[in-house]
Parts: C-alpha cells; structure tokens; sequence
C-alpha cells in the first residue's frame, strides 16, 4: 500500500505503477488463487480438445494448470481510461487524496494493459474534456500516458466544477468501437438531479461499452463523517460555498443524504450493467487492480 503523500513527492508514476502491479502479481503468486498470476498478461487457459502445441509447460510447472501462449492479435481490447480532474477530487486537500489516487490507479491500470497489448487511451475531465489520448497499445504511446499522468500529479487544484454527464454523452458519441470504459470519479455532479447522471451512463450501454466505475471517495469523511467534535468551515471545492458548523449538529441529516445517493447510485449501475466498484482512497491499490482482472476476464 502507497502512501498517498508519498506518491505525490515522489511523482514517478511509470516506476511506481510498475512495482505496483509486480508487487500485486507476486501476491497473487503467493496466494491459493492460482486462476490470476503473472501469466494472465500473454496467457490464456487451455481448452480441451484444443492443439497443445502452444501449451506453455513451464507456466504449468509453475501453477500445474494449462495454459496457452496469447499472440497479439488474440488481445484486441480497447480501453478508454477517464478520470474526474474537478475540484472535488483535490480532496482531502492534505494528499489531493482523490485525485492522487485516480492518477496512481489509472498508471497502474495503464501499465496492466500495456502487458497484455491491450489499446489504451487517457482521458480528464472536469466542466469538459481537458486531455485525450488516441487509443493505442506501442510503448512509446503508454509512455506518453504516465508523462500526461505525472503532470496531472502535480497539477494545483483547479477552481472547475464536475461534469460527468456532459462528458459522458460526448465521449459515448466519439468513441465508434465496441471498448471498456473506466471511470475514477467520485460523481459528485448533481447529486439532486441523478436521474440525468444515470442516463448519460445508459448511453455508453446502449452504445455497447462495458462500462467500469470506480466509485473514488474518502469513506472515512465523506460517507462515515468522521470529524473531531469542535466547530469546523465545511468548504465547497467546486463553488466555494462555506458553511461554519459543528459535525454533531448535520452528521445525521448529512449521512442519510449521501447514504441516498450512493444507493440510488448503486441500484441504477447494477439495472445498466454497469460494473460498480467503492473505491475507498484508504483502502490502497490492489482493489483496483483485482476488480480490473475479474472483469477483464469476462471479456475474453
């Protein structure tokens, strides 16, 4: 697990998401789940009945089950990798806990397709769409995107509202090729007016995308509202609103409110097909990358 603090210091995004994914990999190794390993970058299982010409025998010494050797042309995933670059991500303002995490997440992601020759492309977003990458899968290219992700690293926090939605529909209208879609964001647009949220999911859906959303928060504050019991300026990142209040005299009326938009958030991802994932800023790296492979692995 990477100190969120320490990543921003250190702002390597390519080294760190590589020992990243080996340091996850090599866990997996470890472990008695042998389905995920290291192979499952240039690997698929064998199927009976199949040629065992290209059976890979020391995988199988290994992990004693069969796998074949992937060729490039077996690996044709396209994958559109968006992060939420609006206010509200810089928080908490002490690490810009959201977006450091996005941006380490999506590095690690980047450097997990990159093995398996998948085409990857980046996109930020705040009131719109601020970077896009073409999507492509030579280093040269994934490069490119760990430069663009240490720059947003230590990028000062923008004054920019978040707008999901309109964002949504347009990527869902330029993107022409069937893709999966990864989201690092923490919604926070509308909150009162989901049903237009919703829709602008619905749309990458009925354009065929698989769609993964990796729901970015700091449980601790922002759903459990775990604040010191003293008076407190609640600032609003994106407006700038400021309310003066002790945690005691709103947590309640707070929680049932965010509680609510979680579940209606859940509840509509889960009828769209949408694959939901809480993505708890504290919680470290492996959550995204374990959630990555299960639905990389439907996909196949």
């Amino acid at each position: 697990m990477l100190d969120l603090a320490k990543i921003r210091e250190y702002g390597n995004i390519e080294f760190l998401a590589k020992q990243l994914v080996e340091g996850f990999i090599t866990g997996l190794h470890k472990s008695p789940f042998h389905g995920f390993s290291v192979e499952f970058a240039e690997h698929r299982l064998y199927n009976t009945g199949e040629s065992t010409r290209y059976i890979d025998w020391k995988v199988f010494a290994k992990t004693d089950r069969l796998y074949v050797k992937r060729y490039e042309e077996e690996t044709n995933l396209r994958c559109h990798l968006l992060i939420d670059t609006s206010s509200s991500m810089y928080y908490p303002e002490k690490t810009n806990g959201k977006i450091t995490f996005s941006t380490m997440a999506a590095g690690a992601l980047a450097y997990t397709l990159q093995r398996q020759r998948d085409a990857v492309s980046l996109i930020t977003f705040s009131d719109g769409i601020e970077i896009q990458t073409p999507i492509k899968s030579t280093p040269s290219h994934i490069h490119k995107i760990f430069l663009d992700l240490s720059t947003l690293l230590q990028k000062p926090k923008p004054q920019k509202r978040t707008s999901v939605v309109e964002t949504l529909h347009e990527i869902a209208e330029k993107i022409h090729k069937r893709s999966l879609v990864i989201i690092f964001s923490d919604m926070f647009d509308d909150i009162n007016n989901s049903e237009r949220l919703f829709s602008a999911m619905q749309h990458l859906r009925h354009n065929l995308h698989e769609v993964l959303l990796f729901h970015v928060t700091d449980r601790n504050t922002e759903e459990d509202f775990n604040f010191e019991e003293r008076p407190y300026e609640f600032v609003d990142l994106e407006s700038g609103e400021k309310v003066r209040v002790q945690p005691s005299q709103v947590k309640e009326q707070y929680q049932a409110s965010i509680k609510e938009f979680y579940h209606d958030l859940k509840l509509k991802c889960g009828q769209y097909k949408i694959d939901f994932i809480e993505a708890d800023i504290a919680q470290g790296f492996d959550q995204i990358l374990s959630a990555f492979l299960v639905k990389r692995g439907k996909m196949k």
